[in-house]
C-alpha cells in the first residue's frame, strides 16, 4: 500500500467526532510550553543581569586603558574582573558574560568610526565582540583547572591571534599590548613582541583575580593562614609579572644617524570630505617643504638628509597628472634631498583599482623605488562583494575605487638611510612590521592619513602602536601624518618630537639607524602561536576533566 493512502486515512480518522486528534495535540502542547519557556528565559536574564552589568563596567574600564585616556592599570583591573565573572560558570554563561564585556569595550574604543556612521561603530563592535564571546566561554571552561590564570592568559593571546587574522585579514585594534605602550610591561615587546606583552598583562590580571578569590575565601572563613598565604602569593606573583619588564634591556645604541624632516601639510577640514579641491593637500605639503628649504638657506633650520611626506600627501596620481608631478618635483628640487612621497597611483592594467604608495622622489632623477600598501582596509579602502553590498549599503559607493595590495615589504633606500615604510593601519599588524625589519630596515616610517578621524582619539591610538613597534624592533619610528599626529619615537618608545593635530608644521630630528635585531625579531610569531595553542589545549583539557567528573547513571553512562 502507498504511504499516501495511509496519510489520507489518518487524516480522516483525526476528523471523526469524538476520535483522537494526534495532528493538533502536539501543536497545542507546543503552544502551552512556549509561555513557560519564555518565563524561564526571562528568569535567566534577570539572574544574569547583575553579572552582565558588572561585565559591561569592566569592558568600559578596559576601553579607558587605551588612548586617548591611557589609564593602563585599568587593563589589569578589567582582565581580573572578567576572570572573576566567568569563574566557575558554564561555557554558555561565560560566553554571554564575554559578550557583555566585549560590546561596550569596542563601542568606546572604536567610537572614532562615528565619522562614517554610528551603524559602522555598532557593526564592527558586534563583530569584534564575538571573539570575546569565545574567550568568555574558554575562561569559564578553564577556570576550574589548577593554575587557571596561566591558561586564561594564553586564551587572551589566542583571542587576539584570531582577531588579527579573521575575517578579511583581521582587525587587531584593542589588543591588551596596545594599552600598555608606556607601562612596565612595554619592554617585554623586545623579547616576544605584542603577544608577549598581552600575555603578561593578562597573566598579571588573572593573578589579581586569584588573589581576590583567595581573599574572599579568607573573609568568608573568618581566618585561615592557608588562605592568607594563597592571597599573598597570587598578589606577589602579579606584582612580579607587572615589574618583570623593567629588568628587560631595550637596545637603543645607534650604529649610525641620519637627519630627517617630517612635513605635516595639514588639510582644510576633518571628516569624510578632507580632500577639498584637487591638489590642495599636495600644495600644502609642497609649500611647507619650500618654506623649510628657505629656512635651510637662511640658516634658520638644519638641512635634512631626507624628507618624509605622509600617506596621500599627493591627492592626484603624479604619473597621470603632469601638474601633480611638476608640483612635487618643484618642492623636491627646492629642498635638494630625496623625499618619500605618499600618493595614490592608478593600477596600470586594472581599471578601477589604485595603489596606495610611498614613492622615493630624488631631486635629480625624479620618482624611483616605491612601496605599495600590502593590507588595504576592508570596507574603507576596498569593498568586499562590492556589487552586492553597494546595492544594500549605498555608503559604499563613496569608495569609488578599490585599493590593490602590494606584494613586497617596504624596504626603501631614501638618501643615505635604509628605511622600512609601513602605511597607516599596517602598523597594527605584527607580520608586516616584522617582515620589513627582517628585510633590513634600519628605522621605520609610518606614513598615515588620519584626517578622516581627526580629534576622535584614533590618531592617539595609532601613535601608541608606533611606540610599541619601536621597542619591539629596537628601531626609531617616524610617523608622518597629513593632519597629525606626526611624531618621532626613539627606540625605547619615547616620543621625542610631535606636531599637534590640524597644524601645518615640520619636525626636524636626528634619528638613530640600527642594524642589531631584538629577540622579538628573531623569534617572530613563534611565541604567539605557542601561547595560543596552549590556550586551546587547556580548553580541551577542561572539557575532558569535566566529563570525567560527571556522575554516572546506573548503566555507567555519563
Amino acid at each position: 500500500m502507498s504511504s499516501g493512502s495511509d496519510t489520507t486515512a489518518a487524516a480522516v480518522r483525526s476528523t471523526a467526532p469524538g476520535g483522537p486528534v494526534p495532528s493538533t495535540a502536539p501543536a497545542a502542547a507546543g503552544t502551552a510550553r512556549r509561555p513557560g519557556r519564555l518565563r524561564r528565559l526571562a528568569a535567566l536574564a534577570r539572574r544574569e543581569a547583575p553579572r552582565a552589568a558588572l561585565a559591561a563596567v569592566a569592558g568600559l574600564a578596559l576601553a579607558l586603558a587605551f588612548p586617548p585616556y591611557g589609564l593602563w592599570p585599568l587593563s589589569l583591573v578589567a582582565v581580573a574582573a572578567l576572570a572573576l565573572l566567568t569563574r566557575g560558570r558554564r561555557a554558555r554563561q561565560g560566553a554571554w558574560t564575554g559578550f557583555a564585556f566585549g560590546l561596550p569595550f569596542f563601542l568606546v574604543l572604536l567610537k572614532w568610526l562615528h565619522v562614517i556612521g554610528w551603524d559602522a561603530v555598532a557593526g564592527l563592535s558586534v563583530a569584534e565582540a564575538l571573539f570575546v564571546v569565545v574567550l568568555g566561554a574558554g575562561l569559564a571552561l578553564t577556570s576550574r583547572l589548577p593554575g587557571w590564570p596561566l591558561w586564561a592568559a594564553c586564551l587572551w593571546v589566542a583571542q587576539e591571534w584570531a582577531r588579527d587574522r579573521l575575517p578579511f585579514g583581521g582587525f587587531p585594534w584593542g589588543r591588551l599590548a596596545f594599552a600598555n605602550t608606556g607601562s612596565p610591561f612595554t619592554p617585554l615587546a623586545a623579547l616576544g613582541g605584542a603577544p608577549l606583552v598581552t600575555f603578561a598583562v593578562a597573566l598579571a590580571g588573572g593573578l589579581l583575580g586569584a588573589a581576590a578569590v583567595a581573599g574572599w575565601g579568607l573573609v568568608r572563613r573568618r581566618g585561615g593562614t592557608r588562605g592568607l598565604v594563597r592571597a599573598l602569593e597570587a598578589f606577589g606573583l602579579a606584582a612580579a609579572v607587572t615589574l618583570a619588564g623593567l629588568a628587560v634591556p631595550v637596545p637603543t645604541k645607534a650604529d649610525d644617524t641620519v637627519r630627517i624632516a617630517v612635513v605635516q601639510g595639514n588639510v582644510q577640514r576633518p571628516g569624510m570630505d578632507f580632500l577639498g579641491r584637487p591638489m590642495q593637500i599636495l600644495d600644502n605639503h609642497a609649500t611647507a617643504t619650500e618654506k623649510l628649504a628657505d629656512d635651510v638657506r637662511h640658516h634658520r633650520a638644519p638641512k635634512p638628509d631626507l624628507v618624509i611626506w605622509p600617506e596621500n600627501s599627493s591627492d592626484l596620481d603624479p604619473y597621470q597628472y603632469p601638474q601633480a608631478y611638476d608640483r612635487i618635483d618643484e618642492a623636491v628640487k627646492a629642498i635638494g634631498v630625496p623625499v618619500l612621497v605618499g600618493a595614490l597611483v592608478d593600477h596600470p592594467s586594472k581599471p578601477g583599482y589604485v595603489f596606495n604608495e610611498g614613492i622615493v622622489w630624488d631631486p635629480r632623477t625624479g620618482p624611483g623605488a616605491s612601496y605599495t600598501k600590502q593590507h588595504p582596509v576592508p570596507f574603507g579602502e576596498y569593498v568586499p562583494f562590492r556589487e552586492q553590498l553597494s546595492k544594500i549599503i549605498t555608503r559604499f559607493q563613496r569608495v569609488p575605487r578599490d585599493f590593490y595590495p602590494g606584494n613586497h615589504t617596504g624596504l626603501l633606500k631614501v638618501g643615505p638611510a635604509r628605511l622600512g615604510d609601513v602605511i597607516c593601519f599596517e602598523v597594527a599588524y605584527d607580520e608586516i612590521v616584522h617582515d620589513t625589519v627582517g628585510a633590513g630596515a634600519r628605522a621605520l616610517v609610518i606614513q598615515t592619513n588620519n584626517a578622516t578621524y581627526g580629534r576622535t582619539g584614533q590618531p592617539e591610538q595609532q601613535l601608541a602602536m608606533s611606540k610599541l613597534r619601536a621597542v619591539e624592533h629596537g628601531r626609531a619610528v617616524v610617523t608622518a601624518a597629513t593632519s597629525g599626529i606626526s611624531a618621532v619615537v626613539a627606540p625605547d618608545g619615547t616620543v621625542t618630537h610631535q606636531i599637534p593635530e590640524f597644524t601645518q608644521g615640520v619636525v626636524s630630528a636626528r634619528i638613530p639607524l640600527r642594524d642589531e635585531t631584538t629577540l622579538a625579531d628573531r623569534v617572530g610569531a613563534a611565541p604567539e602561536w605557542l601561547l595560543a595553542i596552549v590556550g586551546l589545549l587547556s580548553c580541551g583539557a577542561a572539557v575532558i576533566a569535566g566529563r570525567r567528573g560527571r556522575p554516572k547513571d546506573e548503566k555507567g553512562q555519563q
